[in-house]
């Protein structure tokens, strides 16, 4: 490989890295105007975060695959090309539907953009090149995740919130002569030739009916019919999964590998991450700037999630160190004990905290995510032989969706229920709104101690740079370690 198409290789992905990734994480900051933009609330516009993470489970493994068997450029720039169109259609459309299935097919472009991005780098890059590679395409995850609350904020007073879309519309658009100019097709000519569609229609399956009970199941009633079939369809889903996984010759997930400990007490534990991280901004943005809330605008409620992102990214380099010396299940307890603590505090909110008295809180959830997250992260790859990473990765990515789908489904559920409750003053409603879902992230981490007490026993050698390339690039994703 040239110089030159390994520059348009990291160059490609890592601005693609950071667009999906900044867009993402700037959507629940821009929920407000968009609710009053296209006249739907906010608890419907919830789908518009879980309907992406609900289609970015289903396509994620499959998106990986289907680079390796018809060419990773293709597909990769098949993938951007749905993510240019996914902005436009959300930039131009007057309605909650037709923002909830942009996002959708966003959830589509960018986990097939994360797989095939990660695979170009790898074809790209060998040795040292490749770890420096890897490294940049890791920063500008986590710092895409960090600038899109911002920019969001900022865009929506100056632009509108159709804007942070245009402008993603264009990136990704200069982005498609560079890939298809500087970066050489390839393949895996050793890959069994297959995808499991079964597999991946199943799992989605499985989840969206689920996700729907639990988004409709306060106002259908718990024990309704609609809501008891919705869980039903979802059981017969996943046992549907289930049986074609163990038969099918090229599975959307190995089974065999959820016999490992480490990898699914991993997973486990990055599930829960991603599921009260997700919860935690859905909840954060619609509180913030909330008149009956804190008052913000949307930029202010922007500047407001930095300690958050801060804690995330700062804690990346000692992660590895720190499981190296103590073991991961001590990292991992020690993150969750964190992270269950500023919850707690949150717990305590009354309609005369200011913004203040939330920043401690924030900060120690922060960096306990990213010490239980990031450890579990390079543990889910590490626990498998070489032959397996692959597939151990795309177990964890899968689950990073998974949890963000359920909590933000739960956490909206909570928020909107109570803060729209009848003959309760709405500051009091707000609030409690808030308190409500922090205890179902408390009791979500809490349960993370727990799984890290029965956490397979997992002590990485020495840490090298390789290793802080996993740390810092787990802060959205589940990446193999580059060697």
């Amino acid at each position: 490989m040239t110089p030159g198409r390994a520059s348009g290789a990291l160059a490609a992905t890592c601005v693609s890295t950071f667009v999906v990734n900044a867009n993402t994480s700037a959507v629940s900051i821009l929920l407000p105007a968009i609710s009053e933009d296209v006249g739907v609330g906010t608890t419907t516009l919830q789908w518009a975060v879980t309907g992406y993470s609900l289609v970015g489970a289903a396509v994620i493994v499959t998106g990986g695959v289907l680079g390796d068997l018809v060419g990773r450029r293709r597909v990769f720039v098949s993938a951007l090309v749905l993510f240019i169109v996914s902005c436009v259609l959300i930039a131009l459309v007057d309605s909650g539907a037709g923002v909830i299935a942009g996002r959708a097919l966003q959830g589509a472009a960018g986990s097939t953009l994360v797989a095939c991005g990660l695979s170009l780098l790898s074809v790209a890059t060998s040795g040292p090149a490749r770890l420096r590679a890897v490294s940049l395409w890791g920063a500008a995850s986590a710092a895409g995740a960090a600038a899109g609350p911002l920019a969001g904020g900022a865009l929506v007073g100056s632009t509108g919130w159709q804007g942070l879309f245009w402008i993603d519309a264009a990136i990704a658009a200069a982005c498609v002569p560079l890939t298809w100019r500087t970066v050489a097709e390839s393949r895996d000519r050793n890959r069994p030739r297959g995808i499991d569609i079964a597999g991946m229609l199943l799992i989605a399956g499985a989840l969206v009916p689920f996700v729907l009970a639990l988004s409709k199941g306060p106002v259908w009633g718990w024990g309704s019919m609609a809501t008891l079939g919705c869980f039903a369809v979802a059981a017969t889903a996943l046992a549907g999964f289930v049986a074609v996984e163990r038969r099918t010759p090229v599975p959307l997930v190995d089974l065999r590998l959820l016999r490992n400990t480490v990898l699914v007490g991993a997973t486990a534990v990055i599930l829960i991450v991603a599921g009260t991280l997700n919860g935690l901004m859905y909840v954060m943005s619609l509180f913030f700037q909330d008149p009956a809330g804190l008052g913000m605008s949307p930029l202010q409620a922007g500047l407001a999630t930095l300690p958050a992102a801060a804690g995330l990214v700062a804690v990346a380099p000692i992660v590895s160190p720190l499981a190296t010396r103590l073991g991961a299940r001590t990292v991992v307890a020690a993150g969750f004990v964190l992270t269950t603590a500023g919850f707690v505090a949150l717990l305590f909110q009354n309609t005369s905290w200011g913004y203040g008295s939330l920043v401690l809180p924030l900060a120690a959830i922060a960096v306990g995510m990213g010490l239980a997250n990031g450890c579990a992260s390079a543990a889910a790859t590490a626990s498998v032989p070489a032959n397996e990473v692959g597939a151990a990765s795309g177990i964890s990515n899968m689950a990073r969706y998974v949890g963000a789908a359920l909590l933000v489904a739960a956490t909206a559920t909570i928020y909107g229920t109570t803060t729209g409750a009848a003959g309760v003053p709405r500051p009091e409603a707000v609030v409690d709104g808030m308190v409500r879902s922090a205890l179902l992230m408390a009791i979500a981490s809490a349960l993370g101690i727990v799984l890290a007490l029965c956490y397979g026993r997992h002590r990485p050698s020495r840490p090298d740079g390789a290793d802080q390339v996993a740390a810092a690039a787990a802060v959205a994703h589940t990446v193999a370690r580059p060697g």
